[in-house]
């Protein structure tokens, strides 16, 4: 009998060894604090489900806020240093090493909400450049997020985005400065947070254009109250949930395909997710004592059309080009084919 019970103790060792080996703890990094939307969706949605579909031998450990790496170095962070197996990257913050994936900001309107991730999909699978700009940077994408739309924080009464022009707007996208100097604005550049509420507050500032959540989590409808927004108003803003290359190419195949599956279920429920979330927010804004107008479709075509989008897609080619980034043209002519499509 102790025969018995020396053996069953054994194999619980065993068992327990075992079990401890195959299970593997990622470490993740958020330049954002836990409780936005995207952040809260990545926390309480894609990670359990990663766990879940792998039976539990994947763990992430997550750090938000900056704790590991600000937002600047999030891609050298997680290509090559060590610090961190899983981050955020956004490319607009990397342009040198992502220079194709500027593209995605540089058109003023586009699809929301599942479409979006529908948008991406398509452009991921069927163009391959982005696939092998993200390999050469030594990451492999996860799940992309994005954002809310864009919106116009005033101090003043808009009747329309037209209506910028002659004063100064801030905005963080050199896309959307040149769509702003297009429309007459007088582009202005200050450090988000505490200082673009001063200014507007001061009166130094007349407006800022920036996605709708971003202008509410710093509370610019207390100094800016006037909004004008639409869904078809495109941010464009990509978050790319990525891993290191080796990381990736060192996990065995199951748990590989157990991260995908959670991808997919992740998306499954984003769609919804984001739109059910912005018109909380509009709600919010609408309860803060902002005056929110959602703009009609010919007023959004209007705004198109002011920020002559497309020759500045041309001109940036063109520079793209002449410092021997390859396909740019190519790439371009692609994306805003199924973005046509798309918004049709």
């Amino acid at each position: 009998m102790k025969a018995i019970n020396l053996l069953l103790t054994i194999c619980s060792i065993l068992s327990t060894g075992m079990a401890s080996a195959q299970q593997k703890t990622l470490v993740y990094t958020d330049h954002e604090p836990l409780g936005n939307m995207r952040t809260r969706f990545i926390n309480d949605v894609f990670f359990p489900a990663i766990e879940k579909e792998s039976n539990g031998r994947l763990k992430i450990d997550a750090h938000w806020n900056s704790e590991l790496s600000i937002s600047y170095d999030a891609l050298k962070t997680v290509a090559g240093e060590g610090i961190a197996d899983m981050a955020v990257v956004v490319p607009e913050y990397t342009p040198n090493n992502l220079p194709l994936h500027q593209i995605f900001k540089s058109f003023p309107i586009g699809p929301s909400g599942q479409k979006q991730i529908d948008f991406f999909h398509r452009v991921y699978a069927e163009i391959s450049v982005f696939s092998e700009e993200l390999n050469n940077a030594n990451i492999e994408n996860l799940l992309f997020c994005t954002g809310y739309p864009v919106a116009f924080y005033s101090t003043k009464p808009l009747n329309s985005p037209k209506d910028v022009k002659g004063e100064k707007w801030r905005t963080a996208s050199f896309w959307h400065r040149d769509f702003l100097k297009n429309a007459g604005a007088i582009p202005v550049t200050i450090p988000w947070g505490e200082k673009v509420y001063a200014a507007l507050q001061a009166d130094t500032l007349d407006g800022v254009m920036v996605n709708v959540d971003s202008g509410y989590d710093i509370n610019l409808q207390e100094v800016a109250p006037n909004i004008l927004i639409s869904k078809d108003l495109w941010m464009g803003h990509l978050y790319l949930l990525v891993i290191n290359k080796q990381t990736w190419a060192e996990l065995a195949n199951e748990d590989q395909q157990a991260i995908r599956r959670a991808s997919e279920t992740a998306y499954n429920a984003l769609g919804a997710m984001m739109n059910s979330s912005f018109d909380a927010q509009i709600e919010e804004l609408k309860n803060d004592g902002a005056k929110v107008r959602i703009l009609k479709p010919e007023e959004v075509e209007q705004w198109k059309t002011v920020t002559w989008y497309k020759e500045l897609q041309s001109a940036w080619v063109k520079e793209q080009e002449d410092k021997g980034v390859k396909n740019a043209g190519a790439t371009m002519g692609k994306v805003s084919a199924m973005m046509d499509e798309i918004t049709k």
